[in-house]
């Protein structure tokens, strides 16, 4: 890179012709997020002629209001409301360019180990070690300033859980996160208007432009031109501000779908390609998330800062019974709306009170259980429902947090359910939580990490994509984003996907 900052050109739908656009490239990639900025780069750095075309509008930082009920508006998918068949679980995606790494926390992990030793021995991928993806990791972390937060960037909540955990033996660890020189405004989840996170929109995307890659906003994959084993072109339209639809085709030799878990396999399904064993769409994971608040009886402010901050938990054995704790907080309105605050002048007291909130959310390690697919109505349909055996790893966080909690000195914990649970003291703890139960509509649950669906593997009977990211069912397509995770991770994925994309965008170059 060189010292002038790069510059971003995005063809919006309002730039196209009426009569639409017939481009010819190498690679089309679809996607501007995490795994498709990165292949939109590294492709083109290569000499590759790329476009992408991504779904979702443009909007440069310029355009960021730090208002989150607008951002939901505008940068999300299904302006946020984007939910299970079942209603209880939220499923946040960014819908932008750049896509989700607009609009997410900014948390950095890598894989941790023992996910890759599972893959390793479950599906057969011999070549994800821990060594062989350490470079790619590496190259990413510097990248994009991955660093670990300094004393300033941790706020007095963050502060509060480090000394919680420290007391109580638990590992914990100032956060780590893609900033440089973060403004602490702590409006990451309302996308960063001063362009200290680096998401895509401002790092590989505008690296890959600069390189001639074109980006379409606004314009949406709809359905493939197959000749045997091979996708010659995509279809897609390009919609206005005022509605108007423009046909947009791309020709090229190589095709990337990097549309993201939920939308990446009903691209597929709806194209009925690609799916020999039965596996689109399946093995879905979205480490289902639940907020936790400890009233304390001095002022902490939690959203004052960073977005996240610090953590805690047991990262690296997420297969056994590990979970993450981060401390994070977006606002008044968020405490409010993650646990019950009641109604009437009970609410009012109990915002009144958000000021003195301790507040973290709790990741677990889930066992795909779900399923993405288009039903009968041609609609979007993402069914999953707690499985038992998740519910209990989501205990054992709650429990976690709630010890935490106590031990930094809260006088009171507010559990995350539907109707209003509190644990009133430390020796309340597991029995409170152990009356929990599993069940519909009992806790609100959010997912901010989407995974699975299109199962990377070695086995095509088992699996949708191969070692190499290649479909298994066809030559010329590639799956490098979250969907092709054979399991859940527990962490934050984005810094996995990066070093997956780049790999898998070595082993195109490999090929040739």
């Amino acid at each position: 890179m060189n010292d002038a900052p790069p510059i971003l050109r995005v063809t919006q739908p309002n730039d196209i012709p009426d009569a639409g656009l017939d481009l010819v490239a190498d690679v089309v990639v679809i996607g501007s997020g995490a795994s498709g900025a990165v292949m939109a780069y590294e492709l083109s750095r290569d000499g590759a002629k790329v476009v992408v075309l991504e779904a979702g509008p443009y909007l440069p930082s310029t355009e960021f209001t730090e208002h989150t009920p607008t951002a939901f508006e505008t940068l999300y998918q299904d302006h946020g409301n984007q939910t299970n068949t079942t209603g209880d679980l939220i499923v946040l995606q960014g819908k932008c360019i750049g896509g989700s790494t607009v609009v997410n926390a900014a948390a950095c992990f890598r894989t941790p180990d023992q996910v890759l030793e599972h893959w390793r021995t479950e599906h057969g991928l011999e070549n994800l070690s821990p060594e062989a993806l350490a470079p790619y990791f590496e190259k990413v972390e510097r990248n994009l300033s991955i660093h670990q937060n300094e004393p300033h960037e941790v706020n007095y909540n963050g502060r509060l859980l480090l000394e919680g955990a420290a007391k109580l033996g638990i590992p914990a660890s100032p956060a780590t996160r893609n900033v440089k020189n973060c403004a602490l405004s702590g409006h990451c989840l309302a996308a960063c208007r001063t362009d200290r996170k680096q998401s895509m929109l401002v790092t590989y995307l505008p690296w890959a432009s600069e390189l001639g890659a074109t980006i379409l906003s606004g314009t949406r994959a709809e359905t493939f031109e197959v000749n045997g084993r091979r996708i010659t072109a995509v279809n897609a339209v390009a919609t206005g501000a005022e509605g108007r639809e423009k046909p947009v085709r791309v020709e090229a030799g190589l095709v990337v779908v990097a549309a993201g878990p939920i939308q990446t396999p009903l691209l597929f399904q709806k194209n009925e390609l690609a799916n020999s064993s039965g596996q689109i769409g399946l093995n879905f994971a979205c480490h289902p998330s639940l907020a936790v608040l400890g009233e304390h009886a001095s002022s902490i402010y939690a959203w004052v800062g960073a977005s996240i901050t610090a953590h805690a938990g047991d990262v690296e054995n997420p297969l056994l019974g590990g979970y993450l704790i981060e401390a994070a907080a977006a606002g008044p309105v968020s405490t409010s709306s993650s646990v019950d605050g009641g109604v009437g002048p009970d609410f009012v007291d109990f915002m009144q009170r958000s000021k003195n909130m301790q507040s973290a959310v709790t990741l677990i390690h889930d066992h795909n259980v779900g399923r993405v697919y288009l039903g009968d109505d041609g609609q979007k349909k993402i069914e999953y429902d707690l499985d038992d055996r998740d519910f209990e790893s989501l205990r054992r966080a709650l429990r976690g947090t709630a010890r935490i909690y106590f031990a930094a000195g809260a006088k009171r914990v507010f559990l995350p359910t539907t109707r209003r649970t509190t644990i009133e003291s430390a020796d309340e703890i597991d029995s409170v939580i152990k009356s929990l139960t599993n069940g519909k509509h009992k806790y609100r649950l959010t997912s901010y990490h989407p995974q699975g669906t299109m199962r990377m593997g070695a086995d095509p009977t088992k699996s949708v994509v191969a070692p190499d990211g290649r479909c298994h069912d066809l030559d010329n397509v590639y799956v490098p984003d979250a969907s092709l995770f054979p399991s859940s991770i527990m962490v934050n994925p984005q810094v996995t996907v990066y070093a997956m994309a780049s790999y898998i965008a070595d082993e195109i170059k490999a090929r040739g």
